[in-house]
């Protein structure tokens, strides 16, 4: 039902009540998740322009210039309410959707990452989530052929009620082959191309507007959509074909609020009304409502602008890949989207009313009190075991059990694979696509507005350490209900935090979702905060991107930027149940200059390995760069006057570890920004010394650590 104040607009503005298939395309384009209410007015202060931005927030990708008529799209969404209802179909479809905006905007989708977070896996409920989302992510990806070659996996107790699901997809093309979303002329036909239309996903939208409970498993399994990644292989084929020939005008993906989101979305893009008939729509199912075939969300469809005189060509098209092919309605002068059922007409909306007319607004808000920075834990007796009980964390840990089920080489464009900090993909000739994704919601928890800076810094760093400049971001902002004035200044200072970091290094915000209500009655709690991005870089010459691991007896190893007493949200103290304590970790001008340096210093060449400090801190990075030789490590030097257990598990932003052969040359470039020698690369050991330590671990006992997850999943 719609809501009592959107019925009396509604009612005001058209002249009359609306009846139930209006009232239908009303409760789902102006739901939150469509309309973005509450979030509208504060996505408003992101930097969405740039040299490289050719198409950026409001169609189904946004599009940027990567260099010699090459253009990559990007988009970001979630599907986090259907894949705690139904794992393996919520996540499958997730990852269908986002592909479905790249190939709508006519590229090929030639990359995706996963940003994922759950609660811990120590309940039945949590560990079948978590299984079942991961193998629905890697079923749908691998049938489909798009690789998924970066991800981020987080635990946390609040994710036990309510799991999120983010997906990126990159896609490429030549910049004359791109389509958008604005509808062109009036006359033009529009064709919908795919799968059959079934009711899967009645109400998809309005349902990822409502927090969760137990009884939701049962009640909203309606609103699940089922997916078939062979008929999206297909229509990837079609679309990209179609498009090619020149007979698609514009495109939209049917994604959120079906048949009705996508036809009035493209009709008012463009200024124009539209007239469908919906039971030209092939169906799936008999006896399906005009309702229902106009809000279910089905997937697989693609609906497209084609002129008269081309509309058979596309159907054609469509029949070659055994696809369903209707040409199903037209673009009118008049400005109302029209719907029609055998003859009769069962809605006659002002489109602008019903695509644009939603009211928004910010919600009152309310800073918490002042947090209590807390004490500090006594110094563990055994600082190694502390190393390793870290190490083996699942926050972590390698995620190997996790990205070994995708297939992250198809397309045979992988450069840096899954493991890494980042992901590159080979583009062309000599420079490289570098791809990073995910945020700490534990920084934001306790400081919204650093954390969204820091998200922005530390995916920066993941480029900067291949020598990759950050020239896109799209976000997916997940938080609780925005109802709560708690929640809402949660949400807000995060927005400020990500997009003041956007600014200070020129990366334009282009694209992305938000989801909100996310919290359950099972649970009664709220997610931690979670503004999750995913960012796009472009490398050096591919030959200049550094390894992750130690490499060379003798290398130097240096330590770039400060390390300070920002223990707050760390793992560590997460570890020793001190999680609200701490200091967060801050964004400064420096944070900005050592981005900015690292990426000219690796792109010089002379850096053989490179690694970015972030969670766990120094001895976590230390330790995951030990693959098959170990390194000599002083940190005596690392720190005024902290203690060992800060200088070691510090989440200090701007960090990074640099191995190289020509360290004067490398000492030189860093001069402008902090640094310090700190061991060389060499033997079956990692020992580290400090003020008040004095570890070694084998590179056996670190291998066994880091692999706590996979083992926990193997047996």
């Amino acid at each position: 039902m719609l809501p009592e104040n959107d019925l009396k607009i509604i009612t005001e503005e058209m002249g009359r009540e609306p009846n139930l298939v209006e009232q239908g395309c009303f409760l789902n384009l102006w739901s939150e998740h469509c309309s973005y209410r509450s979030s509208a007015p504060l996505l408003k202060t992101f930097t969405t322009v740039g040299d490289r931005v050719i198409i950026g927030p409001g169609d189904d990708a946004a599009i940027i210039r990567f260099g010699e008529g090459w253009v990559l799209a990007i988009g970001m969404e979630s599907h986090n309410h259907p894949s705690y209802v139904d794992p393996y179909n919520g996540s499958a479809t997730g990852v269908g959707g986002i592909v479905r905006d790249i190939i709508s905007m006519g590229a090929r989708p030639i990359a995706l990452m996963d940003p994922l977070y759950f609660g811990p896996l120590n309940t039945p409920k949590n560990l079948y989530l978590f299984e079942h989302i991961i193998e629905g992510i890697a079923g749908y990806g691998n049938c489909i052929g798009v690789p998924v070659v970066r991800g981020e996996t987080y635990f946390d107790e609040s994710y036990s009620g309510n799991p999120l699901v983010n997906v990126v997809c990159v896609g490429l093309a030549r910049e004359e082959n791109i389509v958008t979303a604005c509808a062109q002329k009036a006359g033009n036909k529009l064709v919908l191309i795919g799968s059959t239309t079934g009711r899967d996903g009645l109400g998809g939208a309005s349902f990822a507007s409502r927090d969760l409970s137990e009884e939701a498993e049962a009640e909203d399994r309606p609103s699940i959509q089922i997916g078939d990644p062979f008929t999206e292989k297909l229509a990837i084929e079609a679309t990209l074909e179609a498009i090619g020939a020149g007979y698609v005008l514009s495109c939209r993906d049917l994604g959120a609020a079906g048949l009705a989101g996508a036809s009035s979305e493209m009709a008012s893009k463009g200024k124009l009304g539209m007239r469908l008939e919906a039971d030209k729509v092939i169906l799936r199912e008999d006896g399906m409502t005009p309702y229902e075939i106009m809000i279910a969300e089905s997937q697989e469809r693609i609906l497209m602008e084609v002129e008269p005189e081309n509309v058979d060509a596309v159907l054609a098209i469509g029949k070659k890949y055994d696809l369903h092919a209707s040409m199903i309605g037209e673009l009118t002068e008049r400005l109302y989207y029209t719907v029609e059922f055998e003859g009769e007409m069962v809605a006659d909306i002002p489109v602008m009313l019903l695509t644009e007319g939603a009211p928004t607004f910010e919600r009152p808000s309310t800073a918490p009190p002042e947090r209590e920075i807390g004490e500090k834990p006594d110094l563990p007796a055994d600082m190694k075991k502390v190393v390793l009980d870290i190490l083996s964390s699942h926050n972590i840990a390698s995620k190997e059990w996790i990205y070994r089920q995708y297939d992250h080489e198809v397309q045979v464009r992988t450069v840096e694979k899954p493991g890494s900090d980042a992901a590159v993909l080979r583009i062309g000739d000599g420079k490289g696509l570098a791809m990073s994704c995910g945020c700490n919601p534990r920084h934001t928890l306790l400081d919204p507005y650093e954390g969204g800076k820091g998200t922005l810094i530390e995916n920066s760093m993941n480029l900067a350490v291949k020598g990759a400049e950050g020239i896109a971001l799209v976000d997916c902002l997940n938080f609780g209900n925005p109802e709560r004035p708690d929640i809402y200044w949660q949400f807000k200072q995060a927005i400020l935090g990500l997009g003041d970091a956007a600014r200070s290094l020129s990366i334009p915000v282009v694209g992305g979702n938000v989801s909100l209500y996310n919290e359950s009655g099972e649970y009664g709690t709220a997610i931690a905060p979670t503004p999750s991005i995913g960012l796009i870089g472009i490398t050096g010459e591919l030959e200049t991107v550094p390894q992750s691991h130690f490499a060379g007896e003798g290398n130097t190893i240096i330590l770039v930027g400060n390390t300070l007493d920002e223990m707050g949200g760390s793992e560590y103290y997460n570890m020793v149940g001190l999680r609200l304590n701490g200091n967060v970790p801050k964004v400064t001008d420096e944070s900005v200059k050592v981005v900015e340096t690292l990426i000219n210093v690796v792109r010089d060449g002379n850096v053989v390995a490179a690694h970015d400090v972030s969670a766990g801190g120094l001895a976590v990075a230390l330790s995951e760069m030990c693959d098959s030789i170990g390194a000599e490590i002083d940190l005596t030097s690392v720190g005024d006057n902290l203690r060992a257990d800060d200088v070691l598990f510090s989440e200090s932003h701007a960090r990074a570890i640099l191995v190289t052969s020509s360290p004067e040359k490398v000492k030189e470039m860093l001069a402008d920004v902090p640094h310090t020698v700190i061991g060389t690369v060499g033997g079956n050991n990692l020992s580290i010394k400090g003020n008040g330590f004095d570890l070694s671990l084998s590179l056996e006992e670190i291998s066994d650590a880091r692999a706590s997850l996979t083992k926990m999943m193997m047996e």
